[in-house]
């Protein structure tokens, strides 16, 4: 029996076919999507997200679909169900999800950025008017200053997402720990 295409959005200057996306392959999976380098990473954030959206309306939208984000591609696909407005019925696996702004505090070596529309994810779950797919997991790492722990914590907390912080991990979690989870979400019931 084949098992079914894992719709992934990759981290910023990532591949389909590699790391995360090789790993899902290695499970028997197909692996579509978007990735983060070349010509989609050029295209304008609102491009970006209208893309996403159609991907998932037409080839998606199921009780069965898969979705898997890394870093940036999960904030793409958190503004993508936005813009849905309706909550998305597949699973949804977001791994060190950028939720917003991020900045860390080392004075010696001080990092910040600033995504197009940072404050927009919050503002929707503080109104309590963002569409949480309904099925949708976090993990991000207890060290990891770009996906903050504590907005990601928040931001889940708010929109009825479960968070999972790893302790001691920083933006990229540890192989052992995403393989297995991959192993048991990749599931199929």
């Amino acid at each position: 029996m084949q098992k079914p295409p894992i719709y992934y959005l990759t981290g910023m200057g990532g591949t389909l076919h590699t790391g995360l996306g090789q790993a899902i392959l290695q499970r028997g999976h197909d692996v579509t999507g978007r990735q983060l380098c070349g010509e989609f990473r050029r295209m304008a954030f609102q491009d970006q997200i209208d893309t996403v959206c159609t991907d998932l309306s037409a080839h998606f939208w199921h009780k069965d679909a898969r979705l898997v984000c890394n870093s940036f591609g999960a904030y793409l696909a958190l503004h993508a169900f936005a813009q849905l407005a309706t909550p998305f019925v597949g699973k949804v696996l977001l791994l060190s999800p950028i939720v917003g702004e991020f900045a860390n505090n080392d004075q010696a070596r001080p990092m910040n950025f600033l995504p197009p529309r940072p404050t927009q994810l919050m503002a929707l779950a503080t109104s309590g008017l963002y569409p949480t797919p309904l099925c949708c997991e976090m993990h991000v790492g207890s060290e990891d200053w770009q996906a903050n722990p504590d907005n990601v914590s928040k931001f889940g907390a708010l929109v009825g997402s479960d968070v999972h912080v790893v302790q001691n991990a920083g933006h990229m979690l540890p192989k052992a720990y995403v393989g297995g989870l991959l192993d048991a979400w990749l599931k199929f019931n």
